[in-house]
C-alpha cells in the first residue's frame, strides 16, 4: 500500500495515476479517496497526473490517537508532502469537495507558488460571523459524537447519505465510496472533525489575494453551498462559476459525466506553468 510519511511520522495513503500535470483531489470530511474514483480515468485522459489521498484519521491513512496530531497547519503540511511525492517541485491543480475545497484554499494562501489552479466543488470559504462559526462547530461535534458512539454502521444509509455518497446510492461509484467510508476508523475521523474541520478558520478576506484561476462548481440542488459558491466566484479574481443541473452535494458522483466535462473544459483554459 503506497504511503507518504508525514512530518510527525503518520503514514498517509496516496495514489498517483498518469504522467501529466499534477492534479490533487481532496475529499470532504468523513469521505475517502474512493469518492474521487470516477474522475481518475477521464482526468488522466485529459493530461493530468491524478493524485488521490486520505487525510490523517481517514480512509487508509493512519489515525493517531493523540488529539494534538490534528490541526489545520499539519494537514497543509501533509498536502505539501503528498504533492512533493507525486510531482516534486511542480505547481499543481488543487481540487476539493466541501472541506477539501476549504483546505485547498488554505493551501493556496500559504503556498501560492505551488498552486497552478483551484477546483472548488460544493465548498465554501468558512465563516466570519462568530455565531455561524459556533453553529458549524456544534454540527461537526454532533457528527463526531455519533461516530464515537456508533461508528460508521449505517452511516451511508441514513441522513448522512446525501453528503457522503450522494443522492443516487444505486450508482456503483456511490456504493464503492460507501464501502470505503464504512471501513474507516471512526475515532480518527471524529478527532479530525473536532480539531480540524470544526474550528477551521474562514478565508473570505483572503480570496482577493488568490491569483490562480479557480473553478467554483456547485450542484444545483446543494442549497447549503449555493450562496457560498456565489461569494467565492465574486471574490476570487480569476473565477469561473458553474452550476451542474440535477446534482446535490456529491456532484462528482451524482452527475459524473457533466462534472467531468465541466472540469476538463476549465482545465483547458488554465495557463501552463
Amino acid at each position: 500500500m503506497p504511503t507518504v510519511t508525514a512530518s510527525d511520522s503518520v503514514e498517509l495513503y496516496v495514489e498517483a495515476h498518469g504522467d501529466g500535470f499534477p492534479l490533487m483531489l481532496s475529499p470532504g470530511y468523513c469521505q475517502t479517496h474512493e469518492n474521487f474514483r470516477p474522475q481518475v480515468e477521464p482526468f488522466v485522459g485529459a493530461g493530468a497526473r491524478v493524485v488521490l489521498w486520505d487525510y490523517r484519521g481517514h480512509g487508509k491513512s493512519e489515525a493517531p490517537e493523540d488529539p494534538d496530531a490534528y490541526f489545520m497547519e499539519r494537514v497543509l503540511d501533509d498536502m505539501d508532502r503528498v504533492l512533493e511525492w507525486a510531482a516534486p517541485g511542480r505547481p499543481a491543480v488543487l481540487g476539493g469537495l466541501s472541506f477539501g475545497g476549504l483546505a485547498s484554499l488554505h493551501f493556496a494562501i500559504a503556498h501560492p507558488e505551488r498552486v497552478r489552479a483551484l477546483l472548488l466543488f460544493d465548498s465554501g470559504p468558512g465563516f466570519k460571523n462568530r455565531e455561524a462559526q459556533a453553529s458549524w462547530e456544534a454540527q461537526v461535534g454532533r457528527i463526531a459524537d455519533r461516530l464515537e458512539k456508533m461508528g460508521f454502521e449505517g452511516y451511508v444509509d441514513g441522513r448522512a447519505s446525501a453528503t457522503a455518497i450522494g443522492r443516487r446510492p444505486d450508482l456503483s461509484a456511490a456504493q464503492s465510496a460507501g464501502r470505503a467510508i464504512q471501513a474507516q476508523n471512526p475515532n480518527g475521523v471524529a478527532r479530525f472533525g473536532r480539531r480540524v474541520v470544526g474550528p477551521a478558520a474562514g478565508v473570505i478576506d483572503d480570496l482577493a489575494s488568490i491569483e490562480a484561476p479557480a473553478l467554483v462548481l456547485v450542484g444545483e440542488l446543494d442549497t447549503a453551498y449555493a450562496r457560498a459558491g456565489e461569494v467565492m466566484a465574486a471574490k476570487l479574481p480569476n473565477a469561473t462559476h458553474v452550476v451542474i443541473p440535477d446534482a446535490g452535494h456529491v456532484v462528482n458522483i451524482e452527475q459524473a459525466e457533466a462534472f467531468n466535462r465541466a472540469v476538463i473544459e476549465f482545465l483547458l483554459t488554465v495557463p501552463a506553468k
